[in-house]
């Protein structure tokens, strides 16, 4: 029987544009150029080698998003995965991570999976708790942050790379795994490849395919909200330390000033 992979990848704003909240105070996706999440790649990658040792394995990629978000599973599929699903709705706008892992978890239950792969989090909210809260609404284990990850027999295994130590943690399929960006490098995607995924069927799916209804999902759904942002301020000149026998010591009362040291 083939292992079913999903990936969860999310389409983001580039972290090197000038980004800004909308007037509702979410993020202005308008303003600034897209793309795969580069954390959510090194998932890819590791469904990609879980595949090749696999005897058969099909690898689908998923996001939720606005239409640009195909950009993101483009990228996924010329990287190597098989297929792809977009769950797209207007009534989406706003959505949190409470929001978000409802629908992810209702469209991996509609696809069909043993094994869910995700990046370690989105580069722009910067969470790192969808994996977790998407397990518990599957109902299977989590086995998060791996910096090395195999599947064998049904069975997932993995090394989680703390501080001062290493675990090697294991869970039987169905499960949900996080990869941290010591996984292993993300391929690049060849010609043959982009090619490639131009072909590659992408399924489009919105709420009522799902089975939500608009008040579970967008700002109205949200367990949380952003009650108010301010422009960062503009950079200042610098304090200049000139050594004329005394630096040492004006720059150490500088960093103690600014309470550094």
């Amino acid at each position: 029987m083939s292992l079913r992979i999903v990936v969860c990848v999310k389409y983001v704003p580039d972290a090197t544009g000038d980004r800004h909240f909308a007037d509702d105070l979410t993020v202005d996706r308008e303003d600034v150029d897209g793309l795969l999440s580069e954390l959510d790649e090194y998932a890819v990658e590791q469904a990609l080698q879980i595949a090749e040792e696999a005897d058969d394995a099909e690898i689908t990629v998923l996001t939720v998003g606005p239409e640009d978000a195909k950009d993101a599973l483009r990228k996924a599929l010329s990287m190597g995965a098989d297929k792809a699903v977009h769950v797209e709705d207007d009534d989406l706008h706003g959505t949190d991570v409470m929001g978000t892992s409802l629908v992810l978890a209702k469209a991996i239950e509609k696809t069909g999976y043993d094994l869910v792969l995700c990046g370690m989090a989105s580069t722009d909210g910067v969470m790192g708790v969808l994996p977790a809260v998407l397990a518990e609404r599957l109902g299977v284990p989590q086995v998060t942050l791996l910096s090395e990850v195999s599947v064998e027999g049904g069975t997932v295994r993995g090394r989680r790379d703390g501080d001062t130590a290493s675990e090697r943690l294991e869970a039987s399929l169905p499960a949900v795994v996080s990869v941290t960006d010591q996984s292993g490098e993300a391929r690049y995607p060849s010609f043959k490849g982009i090619m490639a995924a131009k072909k590659k069927p992408v399924e489009s799916l919105d709420l009522s395919d799902l089975g939500i209804e608009a008040g579970e999902v967008g700002l109205e759904g949200s367990w949380t909200a952003v009650d108010s942002a301010a422009e960062r301020p503009a950079r200042t000149a610098g304090t200049i330390v000139k050594d004329e026998g005394e630096g040492g010591r004006q720059l150490a009362e500088y960093l103690a000033s600014q309470k550094f040291v």
